[in-house]
């Protein structure tokens, strides 16, 4: 149902994030793949558990390209009908998947997205509450409750479940930094949405690390 595509250089500070980050898709109650995009990294270095799993393919590429261009090019391996980004320090929680999923069967609509988590070193977590309120919104609104470039985004990237066909025509923009945000409001105005938008309570927990 879903595919989840994460870029990696599978740097060693990053390694146990991202079999933290496969911990949690084991622990989804919906089927699932990923796809892991390995931004020049040799597939060898890849974590046991990840490269044991056979719902999890590899896309090695020969040299770095950024992870923009190393997440879209995943984005042609994909064949399920949603897709979510996630970094490789992501990890979601035990319904996010679920709750997301269920909305988007039920309704019909493009996309859906949820609340997130910073996770702190203590183990703590903060809850971070998008701008954007639950429940239904027409298409391009979401983008409304951005007021000002210096705001915080109105939706979290790598909360949102979305269908591949939105998510392909909406991919990473190459920005040095924050290219996952230009997906996202990519995503919002996209004119390939014609149903409504929703915004659910479900959430994707994001440790906190170096930057990527």
């Amino acid at each position: 149902m879903i595919t989840v595509v994460i870029a990696t250089r599978l740097r060693d500070d990053r390694l146990d994030y991202l079999t933290a980050m496969h911990a949690s898709l084991t622990r989804q109650s919906v089927p699932w793949e990923a796809v892991i995009a390995l931004d020049g990294a040799s597939p060898d270095r890849l974590p046991a558990p990840l490269a044991q799993d056979p719902r999890v393919r590899t896309l090695a590429l020969p040299r770095p390209v950024g992870a923009a261009c190393a997440r879209n090019l995943a984005l042609t391996h994909i064949r399920t009908r949603y897709v979510n980004w996630a970094d490789d320090d992501d990890e979601f929680t035990d319904d996010a998947m679920s709750v997301r999923l269920d909305i988007l069967e039920s309704t019909g609509v493009g996309w859906c997205a949820g609340w997130s988590q910073d996770q702190h070193p203590d183990g703590s977590t903060t809850l971070w509450r998008c701008p954007t309120p639950p429940g239904r919104h027409q298409a391009g609104e979401v983008w409304t409750y951005w007021k000002s470039p210096a705001d915080t985004i109105p939706i979290g990237p790598t909360t949102i479940l979305a269908r591949t066909d939105l998510v392909r025509a909406a991919p990473m923009g190459g920005l040095v930094q924050g290219e996952d945000y230009c997906a996202a409001l990519g995503v919002t105005v996209s004119r390939a949405l014609a149903n409504w938008l929703v915004v659910s309570r479900s959430s994707c927990r994001r440790t906190i690390g170096p930057a990527a």
